[in-house]
């Protein structure tokens, strides 16, 4: 089975963005409005040679009780749990946030490779100096990203690619059966999918 890229963070930070610059195509929804993206969105790609799937989530409000925001957040987990690295997207406009830290607090409870990248680093000049805060999660040295521009974005791929099992591995455990389920737009394609898997 391929390597799973999971891209996780809080709301409108650039999630869709990023996972749409890395897919090079426009399959994730994209507007600055917090809560776009409420489903796991999937799309194949590669990086020096190594295919794998990359996943785009809903952004995770820590705590809340409106069902639609711990819908996506449950979605987010899903992805958590099926990935082989998580790219945990931040935003320097706005800075490390109260969320921030409790989404890395969540992403460190996983156990997972956890791959911290600064979002929205649109100058190639000196990084903001918000962006230092970010060294505070933990999580090793951030890599300063531009989902806009495309900057960083090699970097970033390295250093998920760097996680991923020997390929001789992934060749192993690719016999699985794959099936599709298409259809027209909310038709119930993810509930079916939901409900054949378990899952809510």
């Amino acid at each position: 089975m391929k390597p799973i890229v999971a891209i996780v963070g809080r709301p409108n930070v650039g999630k869709s963005m990023l996972f749409n610059k890395l897919i090079g195509k426009r399959l994730s929804i994209v507007e600055d409005t917090p809560g776009v993206t409420r489903d796991r969105i999937y799309g194949e790609t590669d990086w020096n040679g190594r295919s794998f799937i990359l996943v785009d989530t809903g952004g995770i409000e820590p705590r809340t009780d409106d069902q639609i925001l711990a819908f996506m957040r449950q979605q987010a987990q899903i992805a958590i749990d099926n990935a082989t690295v998580i790219v945990f997207l931040t935003d320097v406009r706005t800075g490390l946030t109260a969320s921030d830290q409790e989404v890395a607090n969540l992403l460190l409870r996983s156990g997972k490779p956890i791959v911290l990248a600064v979002n929205k680093m649109d100058s190639t000049g000196a990084p903001d100096p918000d962006f230092y805060e970010f060294y505070n999660l933990g999580l090793g040295d951030p890599i300063p990203v531009s989902a806009v521009h495309g900057h960083g974005t090699g970097d970033l791929l390295d250093a998920c690619v760097q996680y991923f099992p020997p390929e001789e591995e992934e060749e192993e455990a690719d016999d699985a059966i794959r099936v599709a389920v298409i259809g027209k737009p909310n038709a119930g394609k993810s509930s079916l999918v939901n409900k054949i898997l378990g899952e809510e």
